[in-house]
């Protein structure tokens, strides 16, 4: 019960936020935190086994399902920097300097298995707020990325760090054996378990079967990959790619419920972690006092932690894109202008026209602008994987002797999830509005658009023109034109639209004609999108508006029926 008051209450809340404008994590988390000292108040409690296997696969596999997997190709470099090595980079330094200032009594390993927790930033918070402040794509692009595979580093760091302080036995001894096997075995499990869900799509052929199959799919990949001790967040990112792109070859009903759908769990999910985790700051308290820590010396300590994990992320992104700029700007002070016959620049760097290899090409080279840099420097917030790893300290080692410092660490980890949350969410939106950043749309884009219209526009030609060439019987050749006329503009419009309720030849012909207008659209548009010669991206958004086209006639063809 306590569990549906907090969800309820969260919806509530950020119903009114946004009808107020605000940012509704921020506004939940507050309140739960207030809600918190009501004198009697219990805050509702889960297993941190229940938060990783029910809150957590929903929300990455809900952003790998649209997310475009040549988008992730082209922006792997900065993705993986800060996915994995600012993940890794992070849990050191937060190691280091918490087990040398010595203000609580962590020793390296327990000082690690907090920087593991601290490490990854939130998929739901920073793509949340970035979707919601329009940032330009290449920057969301990269921050759904690192969203999608932190989680993995830093819950693989985690369980090694654990099993070394706890004296317990994983399933490969050596760390990194068990970091490459849990980075190759969890992407392989997630893609086989994404094959076999569109098998089974293609056999269902029924819409609501299919969206309910795909409400079950990133639980299964989570789970049987972490049966298998593997990475269950990148099986379920994986199996989000495999199943997203192939069912952009399903029906229109089934894409249109399951985008609906996923926004309704992502809202849902979103909502409840904000909410659980501003609940729980007094009970974290009480659990720190009943261990007997002092609270000033915990307080110093997180306040120190919280400012080396904002610092450290606005370093490691200078030291990413701003090398790459420095270069350039280096080289181009000093080079010289190359002869067309080849030769070396005043850098003593040989220029050579060698093409970039085939999966070279795919990358995406371009920097950030220092504004861009600046924005994903600070979107550093943590959420759901913290508060859950943090919770999934086990309470003894396995000599069953308490676990070293495991409030202490609990209560760390809350502050910088609170903090970061609190200090880089509400300061964001400001951030960008100074910046003066937004979703422009890039002159690459434009021409992707345009080429996808110019795909759907030749195919309607083509239908059209066999339609003219073998027009049905019945019907003069006035009507004929006037029906190829509208399907030609592609209008929606009722006013234009025979009406369905009249059984007649017309408007059965219509409907007819519309709809092989839309399936051979749509076929030639995915079939340009797998021969590349049209990005993903560009694909999907004129998939959709083919969706809607056919959801709305196929509607008033059923009607009367």
């Amino acid at each position: 019960m306590e569990l549906i008051l907090v969800v309820v209450g969260a919806i509530v809340v950020t119903a009114i936020a946004h009808r107020k404008g605000l940012e509704p994590a921020l506004i939940i988390v507050v309140i739960g935190i207030a809600a918190s000292f009501v004198p009697g108040f219990e805050a509702p409690e889960l297993d941190s086994h229940i938060l990783l296997t029910v809150v957590l696969p929903p929300l990455l596999y809900s952003a790998s399902l649209t997310f475009s997997f040549p988008t992730f190709l082209r922006n792997i470099r900065p993705i993986l920097g800060l996915g994995v090595g600012l993940v890794v980079v992070t849990a050191f330094t937060v190691a280091a300097v918490s087990a040398w200032l010595v203000v609580v009594p962590l020793t390296f390993g327990t000082a690690l298995i907090l920087g593991a927790i601290v490490a990854p930033p939130d998929a739901v918070t920073a793509v949340a707020v970035g979707r919601k402040l329009g940032l330009p794509k290449k920057v969301m692009a990269i921050l759904t990325g690192e969203s999608l595979i932190n989680d993995a580093a830093a819950l693989t760091l985690f369980t090694i760090a654990v099993a070394q302080v706890a004296g317990s036995h994983t399933f490969i001894e050596n760390p990194f054996l068990l970091f490459a096997y849990s980075a190759v075995l969890g992407p392989i499990v997630g893609a086989a378990l994404g094959l076999v869900t569109l098998w089974i799509r293609k056999r269902l052929a029924n819409p609501g079967l299919e969206t309910v199959q795909g409400l079950v799919v990133p639980f299964a990949a989570f789970i049987a990959a972490e049966e298998l001790h593997a990475s269950g967040v990148l099986a379920v990112v994986v199996a989000g790619f495999v199943v997203g792109n192939g069912t952009l070859g399903a029906g229109y009903q089934t894409r249109l419920q399951e985008r609906y759908v996923w926004n309704s769990v992502d809202v849902l999910l979103e909502a409840f972690v904000f909410a659980y985790i501003g609940l729980h700051l007094r009970f974290v308290l009480e659990d720190l006092r009943e261990a007997h820590e002092a609270l000033g010396e915990v307080a110093i300590a997180s306040l120190i932690v919280l400012a080396i994990v904002m610092a450290i992320r606005p370093l490691s992104v200078l030291v990413m894109f701003g090398r790459s700029k420095l270069s350039s700007h280096v080289e181009s002070r000093l080079s010289v202008p190359v002869p067309a016959t080849g030769g070396r620049g005043a850098l003593g760097t040989r220029r050579r026209a060698k093409p970039p290899g085939k999966w070279r090409s795919l990358i995406d080279r371009r920097s950030l602008s220092w504004q861009e840099s600046v924005v994903v420097s600070w979107t550093g917030m943590r959420g759901v994987v913290t508060l859950a790893a943090a919770a999934a300290i086990p309470v003894t080692t396995a000599a069953g002797e308490p676990f070293p410092e495991r409030a202490t660490i609990q209560a760390i980890a809350f502050v910088v999830s609170v903090g970061t949350l609190l200090i880089q969410g509400s300061t964001l939106p400001l951030l960008i509005s100074r910046l003066k950043l937004s979703a422009e749309t890039s002159d690459y884009e434009r021409e992707q658009t345009l080429a996808a219209e110019r795909v759907v526009y030749e195919a309607a030609d083509d239908v059209l023109t066999e339609f003219r060439a073998n027009p049905p019987e019945g019907l003069d050749e006035r009507v004929l034109a006037e029906i190829r006329n509208i399907i030609a503009r592609h209008s929606q419009d009722a006013d234009e639209m025979p009406d369905p309720a009249t059984h007649t030849l017309r408007a059965e012909t219509f409907g007819s004609l519309y709809l092989q207008v839309l399936h051979a659209q749509r076929a030639a548009l995915i079939a340009e999108r797998d021969e590349g010669h049209i990005e993903d991206e560009a694909a999907r958004a004129m998939l959709e508006r083919l969706d809607l086209q056919e959801a709305g006639v196929s509607a008033r063809l059923e009607s009367r029926f």
